[in-house]
């Protein structure tokens, strides 16, 4: 930004309450469905989350969110970043603003590998920066089921020991996917419940639980959080609430249900890379670690 009469760009950290206010304020000028007040009240803006923002007369203008992720990547981990609330205001587009956020991003990840989920309107902008565009599959297996036994109880994240009791399976746990994949992420998680984006978070034990939810004849299984393997076909009819005759995943299912195939691209799923070698297999990365 030398040369530039450009404001600077402020790194918005968990202990910035004034412009983690200005940035609440920003989102929904820019994502009209979105919101961060409830999940900043419920403590998911932590060490992992920084905002860098342009700042003025106390306004975001421009932002990029970077999150520190413990990223899978065929059984490896891998410490990197993933890049959400990316934008401008409408009213301040064509001043170089986002670009700057994203160069005060891409200098804070270092070589660390970063991945972003973008907006279908700009993909054309994330290239620029030396992203690459992969793609992401959809995963489904056909399986008949109906009703039976107690139905697994209903999880309320506005709870805190809940959300606790999420975090701790999240980092300790058994990560749904290893192909591509991460841990830790249950403060994302919780930014969809919050939004109320996400289905029901269900638990199935004490140490096993599931966002999942029915529409029409498909189980939707948006993610397990579990400390350790366990028989989830056995706990399908606890999850439904109508006869199903097939399973949609939210992840690559390779540990939990390995006949399930790729049923063609996510099209909801603007995946870009950047630093990051990835599998050529098919995969799907964990829909409720998207940010």
């Amino acid at each position: 930004m030398s040369g530039s009469s450009l404001p600077p760009v402020t790194e918005i950290g968990p202990r910035d309450a004034a412009s983690q206010a200005a940035f609440c304020d920003y989102v929904p000028q820019v994502f009209q469905r979105a919101s961060f007040h409830l999940w900043r009240a419920w403590g998911g803006w932590n060490e992992d989350y920084r905002a860098f923002a342009v700042v003025e007369d106390g306004r975001v203008l421009a932002n990029v969110s970077v999150t520190r992720m413990r990223l899978l990547l065929e059984g490896r981990e891998a410490t990197g970043f993933q890049f959400g609330a990316v934008g401008c205001l409408p009213s301040h587009r064509g001043r170089g603003l986002a670009r700057a956020v994203m160069e005060a991003a891409l200098d804070f990840c270092g070589e660390a590998p970063v991945l972003l989920f973008a907006n279908p309107t700009v993909l054309e902008f994330y290239p620029r920066f030396g992203f690459t565009p992969w793609r992401q599959e959809l995963f489904t297996a056909p399986h008949e089921a109906v009703p039976g036994g107690a139905p697994a109880p209903t999880l309320d994240l506005s709870d805190a020991g809940v959300r606790a009791g999420l975090a701790a399976l999240s980092e300790e746990g058994l990560p749904v996917t290893e192909r591509f994949g991460a841990r830790g992420y249950s403060s994302i998680s919780t930014w969809y419940a919050a939004n109320g984006f996400s289905r029901p978070l269900r638990r199935l034990k004490e140490d096993a639980w599931a966002f999942a939810g029915v529409e029409g004849d498909t189980l939707y299984l948006d993610d397990v959080f579990t400390r350790g393997l366990f028989d989830l076909r056995a706990w399908i009819p606890r999850l439904i609430d109508r006869p199903i005759r097939r399973i949609q995943f939210g992840f690559t299912p390779e540990r939990w249900w390995p006949e399930a195939t790729a049923a063609g691209e996510d099209t909801k799923a603007d995946l870009f890379v950047r630093r990051l070698s990835l599998s050529r297999e098919p995969h799907r990365f964990p829909v409720l670690a998207h940010t």
